[in-house]
């Protein structure tokens, strides 16, 4: 297996949070029904935005992409990955791509995002 593509995110969580006030339609152009439903706290959803952003550079910005086509799911252990649906999915196939590796962190002012994408 060969690193195909990384990407890397940081997204300001005042910032982010004054976005979701200010737009309140953005929530639902941004996150999946099932992300919505987890009830995730402000600073778990910008670190999923993060992410949607760090898989966006790692793939080096393929067209037709919508924020849809990405979702930060969570094993029994609480740990991220992807899950990708859409236009997402196919590129991942078309690249070649096997495996999408995700972290995801925050802390008191910033969330951060980490995507390797392997072939």
């Amino acid at each position: 297996m060969a690193i195909w593509g990384v990407g890397v995110d940081v997204v300001d969580l005042a910032r982010f949070e004054k976005s979701l006030e200010r737009t309140p339609g953005l929530r639902s152009r941004l996150f999946r029904p099932e992300e919505l439903a987890a009830g995730h706290t402000t600073e778990s959803l910008a670190a999923r935005f993060g992410a949607k952003e760090a898989f966006v550079k790692a793939l080096r910005s393929p067209a037709g992409l919508s924020w849809q086509d990405i979702e930060v799911v969570q094993d029994a252990a609480g740990a991220p990955s992807l899950e990708l649906h859409g236009a997402a999915a196919s590129r991942v196939q078309e690249l070649g791509i096997t495996a999408v590796h995700l972290s995801l962190s925050h802390d008191t002012s910033v969330a951060t995002a980490f995507v390797v994408a392997e072939s």
